[in-house]
């Protein structure tokens, strides 16, 4: 049921938001609109108001508004032909076509600024809790210069580089400062004395020195199919409490422990459910080696933090420039993540379909508000970006036809506009196809 409303939610509300961006601005340069459809294929249910059927289709992939009078090549254009009259999109000049293609994405990264925004704005800036804590330090990495001048978990930061740190928002914001630094100076409560300590902050930064002292836990995120994770046992939601009886205190202890395993079985407790279960998982070799040239190893299971969440009230300008903010930031990290699928940096088995996104707004709307609004967040940014890419039948695509078509001056041809349809068609049928497989594979059941 969850996933069911996760779905409706978040993946229906931002293709309506999507379709609805095309629709306003057809209408607003009096383009006649006849299919306003949530889905594709066999009308399952609807309404007729003015000139436009409001339908609910049978298959909830995506959706579109089918224009009087649109280009015969295009996928949802009807089996009507332009007449010339001045209601139909092919009668507009192609500036105004072009905008209508461009509305449906811009729309899609305007949302985020909103939903997030607006939350913000009505129920504060969330942050983990853990935040408002002293900073006691939860693990300490046998590399870190700290342990070898006696420093134990347990010891407290008390300030960095001078600056007092009463909490853990205070010492993450200033030890990203102090960072930038050639030394780091650590003020350390340690058996009831303060001890100060000088470290290279490039060392420390790169042994992830304030990644052991926080304490996150290993909360299990996902787990991943046909992995050692899965094999032995590990599910989303487990928190792992020891190895080989060393005791979990940050997620960074767990990952230290399995990427330098070296292959040996791991005897894992996890608590789940309140109950206390012992597990078995036997790592396996990464594709890519460590700085040391050694092979990292993996159990195929991904970590986040519980969604121990508090708020922070801000007013209305602060909440939609924490919103911006973090819209752009989101932008930045998605075309990252495009380059790296085009360089071949990451695989393509990374990408989620329906399935995916299904699984992940029941997971959701179980996490709460703000998980529901990162999620749909999140996914409008992805349909604004990928609908920009120049793909045939994506946005992006019509807008390099008219482009092109600008720049010649005269129309292409029909029979150019159909074959890069049906590339683009096939392309993404493909695309689609692999990514459902790829999904379906992750979620099912595996077995040793």
């Amino acid at each position: 049921m969850n996933t069911l409303f996760g779905i409706v939610l978040v993946l229906g509300l931002m293709i309506l938001v999507h379709e609805w961006g095309h629709f306003i601005v057809a209408r607003f340069f009096g383009v006649r609109v006849d299919v306003f459809s949530i889905g594709f294929g066999p009308r399952l249910f609807g309404w007729k108001r003015g000139a436009t059927d409001y339908r609910i289709s049978a298959l909830p992939l995506g959706g579109y508004v089918r224009m009087a009078g649109q280009d015969l090549s295009e996928i949802d254009s009807g089996e009507k032909a332009p007449t010339g009259a001045s209601d139909e999109v092919m009668s507009k000049p192609r500036w105004q076509r072009a905008l209508i293609s461009f509305a449906g994405p811009a729309v899609n990264l305007v949302m985020p600024v909103l939903l997030l925004g607006g939350f913000f704005w009505v129920r504060g800036l969330p942050y983990q809790s853990y935040l408002d804590k002293a900073p006691t330090i939860s693990a300490i990495s046998e590399k870190d210069p700290v342990a070898k001048e006696g420093i134990v978990p347990g010891d407290r930061i008390v300030e960095i580089n001078g600056i007092p740190t009463p909490t853990w928002e205070k010492a993450e914001e200033v030890y990203v400062k102090a960072s930038q630094e050639p030394t780091i100076e650590l003020g350390i409560e340690h058996g009831g004395a303060v001890r100060k300590i000088s470290v290279a902050s490039q060392e420390h930064v790169k042994i992830e020195a304030f990644r052991w002292y926080t304490p996150e836990l290993a909360n299990v995120d996902d787990v991943f199919a046909g992995q050692p994770a899965a094999r032995g046992g590990l599910k989303v939601d487990d928190s792992v409490v020891s190895v080989n009886g060393t005791r979990i205190t940050s997620s960074a202890v767990f990952v230290d422990l399995i990427r330098h395993s070296k292959g040996a079985p791991l005897d894992v407790k996890v608590q789940r459910n309140g109950k206390a279960l012992d597990l078995k998982l036997q790592p396996e070799a990464s594709s890519e080696n460590g700085e040391d040239g050694q092979p990292v190893y993996k159990v195929g299971a991904s970590l986040g933090p519980k969604p121990d969440w508090s708020y922070r009230k801000v007013g209305f300008v602060g909440a939609f420039q924490n919103a911006s903010q973090a819209t752009w930031n989101g932008i930045q990290e998605l075309f990252g993540v495009l380059g790296k699928l085009f360089t071949g940096k990451l695989s393509v088995k990374q990408l989620q379909g329906v399935v995916g996104i299904a699984y992940r707004a029941g997971r959701a709307v179980q996490a709460g508000s703000f998980a529901i609004v990162s999620l749909m967040a999140m996914i409008s940014l992805n349909l604004g970006i990928l609908n920009l890419l120049p793909i045939p039948i994506l946005d992006g695509g019509h807008i390099l036809l008219l482009s092109i078509e600008g720049l010649r001056r005269r129309d292409l041809s029909l029979a150019f506009k159909e074959r890069f349809i049906q590339v683009g068609l096939v392309f993404l049928l493909l695309l689609f196809a692999f990514v459902m497989y790829n999904d379906v594979r992750h979620l099912l059941p595996t077995h040793t």
